[in-house]
């Protein structure tokens, strides 16, 4: 069997793509070691500590803490629910953007959550563990990508996925502003959630236009045309990408032929939307 022949749904879509995999195979891998002899010193080291905390014990914050607190968790539902999610929501975004770029957004998403909750948790004493900022970072994605799809809510409520996720960006503010999200010992670090979203956004924005230093010097200068952004950051929602049915049967065959893999962007982008069609 070709390497690049793997397991997909209809229209391509691999039910635990490869970014997703390993994510939930580390947390896995991280919780079982937490509950171990050396479980304590491994969550102390490995957490999120606020900077200029001041506690007995001397914890502080360390430049690692921004990445590694992501794959610590408190308990086996926080992790559940984390990984849940992050399948739920992140198998069909992996698809559609592809492994690499999937994993650089979920890492940039945690640690950016990291920056904001750090922000606003001067000066106090509890650490933040979990992968909840990088989490709603991926829901923020999903939102973005595909804002007409339908999120049931509480496995009932339809509501369409830009609603879903406005609605929680919102409540992660307000609760934040609350107080019990500033550091005040909640078990709920909202302001990590929300930077996870912002940050996210900013992204996915930053993808879109394709902006840089380089594309910025030549719009002030006048050279150069303009160029949309890559199809990539889109969104696969709109009826105007439908492929006919003949492109799908053409990019079927070159799957049997030269594997998955062997897709470029915009062909992955028409077999995943004619997937989520049927």
């Amino acid at each position: 069997m070709n390497r690049n022949d793997q397991p997909f749904m209809p229209g391509g879509f691999q039910v635990i793509p490869p970014a997703i995999k390993t994510i939930i195979f580390v947390n896995v891998l991280v919780f079982l070691l937490q509950n171990t002899p050396f479980g304590q010193v491994l969550t102390t080291v490995g957490a999120l500590w606020p900077l200029g905390t001041n506690n007995p014990e001397g914890y502080s914050f360390q430049i690692w803490q921004p990445l590694t607190y992501m794959f610590l968790h408190g308990g086996f539902a926080h992790i559940f629910f984390n990984m849940f999610a992050l399948w739920i929501f992140g198998a069909e975004i992996e698809n559609y953007w592809g492994t690499k770029h999937f994993t650089i957004y979920y890492l940039v998403c945690g640690i950016g959550a990291a920056a904001l909750n750090l922000l606003t948790t001067v000066g106090t004493m509890y650490p933040t563990v979990g992968a909840s900022g990088a989490i709603y970072g991926v829901l923020l994605a999903f939102g973005m990508m595909f804002p007409e799809r339908y999120i049931f809510l509480y496995f009932l409520v339809p509501v369409k996925a830009k609603y879903f996720v406005a609605g929680y960006a919102f409540i992660e503010f307000i609760s934040g502003l609350g107080g019990r999200g500033m550091g005040s010992g909640s078990d709920i670090a909202h302001f990590a959630h929300l930077g996870g979203m912002i940050v996210g956004f900013v992204y996915i924005i930053i993808m879109r236009n394709e902006w840089s230093i380089g594309r910025l010097f030549r719009k002030i200068s006048g050279a150069g045309r303009k160029k949309s952004g890559p199809q990539l950051w889109k969104g696969g929602d709109k009826k105007n990408d439908n492929a006919s049915e003949a492109e799908i049967d053409a990019i079927l065959d070159k799957i049997s032929s030269r594997g998955y893999e062997s897709l470029t962007a915009e062909e992955k982008r028409k077999l995943l939307n004619a997937g989520g069609r049927r």
